[in-house]
Parts: C-alpha cells; structure tokens; sequence
C-alpha cells in the first residue's frame, strides 16, 4: 500500500492530465466526425471539453510547482554562490505557498456561492461547481507540492547537498 501511496504522491498530477488530455482528444476527435461527416454535432461536447481543458491546465501548473519548471528568473542564480540557492528556492517556495493559500481561499468564495445559488452550465445543466472547483482542488495540489518542495530543500541544505534546481524547458 505505502508503494501505491508513493506512485500517486509522485506521479498522481501526470495521471490526472493524461485522462484530461485524453478525453479533450477524444472528444475533438469524435466532433470533428461528426459535423463533417456525419453533419451532426453533439451540444455537450464543447463545454466538456472545455472543462476538461481547465482541470488539465491548472494540474499542469501544480505539476510545474513540483517539478520546478515554472517560469522563474535565473539570473539572481547565476550572480549567487550555490550554497545560496537553496535558500532562494525556498524563499520562492514560501511565497508560491503564501499566494496559493490565498487564492484557495478566495476561489473558495466562489464554490460556496454555486452552491448555495445552483449556478449551473449551459448545455449540461450540471452546477457548476463540479468544474470551478478546479482551482481551488489546484491550489491545494499547490500547497502540497510547495511545503514538499519546501522539505525536500530544507533537507539538501542540512545534508549540504545542491538544491534541487528543477526542470528547465531547453537543456544545455
């Protein structure tokens, strides 16, 4: 169980995408069909591609947070010592941490209201908090993924090893 309990922690935000992704393929895939060949198209399949999109594109970001392929600016690096970047990591993880603590917060507000008042979508008719929760759901990946990150360097720092410097989009 602690082994399956490991995967997810690691890799729970690759899956979650995969099956977004997937099913916005899928979907775009099967409407392309069907209006041009079939010269029918279905009235779900927009929203809930859209939805899914939404889900995929804010476990990209608490994916992004864990693998620390965020847009940051690496030039404070360059000019500063190693030994240092730990420390920087860290002060940028506790200011993710800070800001995802407050836009859970307030994207909350918003969840409450859907469902207190019954805001529902278009076409499907479904309250729409099943899909605004989204970024509240994210920003707590967010939260987790940062306090993670936050341990993991507090630990190289102890054993005195390199930061973990993250991801970056082309390698040297």
């Amino acid at each position: 169980m602690r082994r399956v309990l490991a995967a997810l922690d690691a890799n729970a935000e690759r899956y979650l995408m995969l099956v977004f992704y997937t099913f916005c393929c899928f979907v775009i895939v099967q409407e392309v069909v069907r209006r041009f060949v079939l010269n029918y198209s279905s009235a779900w399949a927009e929203e809930t591609a859209r939805y899914a999109f939404i889900y995929l594109g804010w476990l990209g970001a608490a994916y992004a947070v864990r693998e620390r392929a965020h847009i940051r600016f690496d030039i404070l690096f360059n000019a500063l010592p190693k030994r240092l970047h730990g420390w920087l990591y860290i002060f940028g993880e506790i200011a993710t941490l800070v800001f995802a603590c407050i836009a859970f917060y307030y994207s909350m507000h918003t969840i409450q209201q859907l469902l207190q008042f019954g805001g529902t979508t278009p076409v499907l008719r479904i309250n729409k908090a099943w899909f605004e929760a989204a970024v509240p759901l994210a920003f707590a990946l967010v939260v987790v993924r940062a306090i993670q990150a936050i341990r993991r360097d507090l630990a190289d720092l102890r054993a005195g090893r390199e930061s973990f410097g993250g991801k970056t989009l082309f390698e040297e």
